[in-house]
């Protein structure tokens, strides 16, 4: 089937969807969550095959952001079924007001309609992303990546299989079966079919959608987030924190990339991070980059310049020093994506000025960056990690899924 009538199928699609009640849609998200783990084995071989494919051709960690097995199968269900618990967002009355004409404005909350998902080699998105979507009460388009497209496929079979089983149209959700460049053109250009459009992948990704797409787009992040010790830092708290947030999943978008240390510590700290992150680590140690400050201190690879305007999705973490929060502050605003950034430090003082002015969607305080992240949040799942500034911001529940109209009440006025 073409793109184009994937879109026409959708489109149909979208007022059927807006008359469910929140229970049937409560029950279908039920039963998707159950088709998945009904169909988990032939999920798993479709992931073999794009395992297979990739492997030697991407990284290890990337071999692990799109690999499967029962435990993430059991995952993908849960987050599905955790979606169910949350509120509906469809009609909720956002603001009221009562003028003296006697009119009644209420701004309500409905769906954007048919919202449709670019994403690279993470198959777990897409039964997040319809999840969400139906949620919210739209209809979803998705388009993977020709790494994860088996994968991916195999999911969006298994949860329209749900739907059918409960007499509900599978055509509320829909996978792009072409994975050329053509068709990512194509979903960017749909005027008159998509309502939104959300790129979930890398710089390349998203750089393309924003500056070729016309239909409107938010804009997701590449994560390039720095953690911060400050002169009144816990040293041992910072060590545990930078551990977590560059090797928990480095893959991810929400972990750390650059480490910038306060020089009153660095001559202490750093000896005790390149024992826990580099001569202390067995399996996957993590290089440093290091600034000219910091190889004074330590041994490890010399920065190059673009070390620190770089996602490495690896086992890498740039290192540089700063002589205050000020200066911190500073270098992050000129190399962050305004994604998720922290401060180590028992000082207010420090942590108030890091807060107000690093511009960020999330900003830490003695916590990690990898709590970004719409389940962390107690979204349930997320569409994405949204680094612009209009309608969403951070993780991307429910809410950022719905729109508003007014909707307004009177017995006879005119003007």
């Amino acid at each position: 089937m073409t793109t184009f009538e994937i879109l026409k199928r959708a489109k149909a699609a979208k007022n059927e969807l807006s008359k469910l009640s929140s229970q049937d849609k409560d029950n279908a998200l039920l039963a998707m969550a159950d088709a998945l783990e009904e169909n988990c084995e032939s999920i798993l071989a479709e992931n073999k095959k794009d395992v297979e494919a990739a492997r030697g051709k991407i990284s290890d960690v990337m071999i692990d952001r799109l690999s499967l097995d029962e435990s993430r199968i059991k995952g993908m269900a849960d987050g599905i079924r955790d979606v169910v618990k949350l509120p509906d967002p469809v009609g909720k009355v956002l603001e009221r007001v009562e003028l003296e004409n006697g009119l009644t404005v209420e701004k309500t909350a409905v769906p954007m309609g048919v919202v449709a998902i670019i994403y690279e080699s993470r198959p777990n998105v897409s039964s997040d992303a319809a999840a969400l979507a139906l949620k919210s009460g739209n209809v979803c388009v998705l388009r993977g990546g020709k790494e994860a497209f088996r994968s991916a496929n195999a999911i969006v079979n298994a949860l329209r299989s749900g739907l059918k089983k409960l007499g509900f149209c599978e055509n509320f959700i829909n996978m792009i079966q072409d994975t050329s460049r053509q068709s990512s053109n194509e979903l960017m250009t749909a005027d008159g079919y998509i309502d939104l459009l959300i790129p979930r992948g890398g710089a390349g990704l998203i750089k393309a959608c924003v500056e070729n797409a016309t239909v409107p787009v938010i804009q997701t992040g590449t994560g390039i987030c720095h953690v911060y010790v400050d002169d009144d830092a816990d040293l041992d708290m910072a060590l545990n924190i930078i551990e977590n947030a560059k090797t928990s999943r480095p893959s991810v978008c929400n972990a750390e990339e650059v480490l910038l240390v306060n020089s009153s510590v660095a001559d202490e700290f750093l000896p005790m991070l390149k024992s826990r992150l580099t001569d202390g680590r067995e399996q996957n140690p993590v290089e440093l980059r290091l600034d000219e400050r910091a190889e004074k201190i330590i041994d490890g690879t010399k920065a190059s310049e673009t070390d620190f305007d770089t996602e490495f999705l690896d086992y890498i973490l740039a290192v540089g020093i700063v002589d205050s929060v000020d200066e911190a502050v500073k270098h992050i605003a000129e190399h962050s994506t305004h994604h998720s950034d922290a401060i180590i430090t028992n000082n207010d003082a420090h942590a108030a000025v890091f807060c107000r002015d690093v511009d960020s969607a999330a900003v830490y305080v003695n916590a990690s960056t990898r709590f970004t992240d719409g389940g962390q949040f107690g979204l349930g799942c997320e569409m994405g990690i949204s680094t612009q500034k209009l309608h969403a911001r951070g993780p991307m529940g429910l809410r950022e899924l719905t729109t508003y109209k007014y909707i307004v009440k009177g017995n006879g006025q005119i003007r």
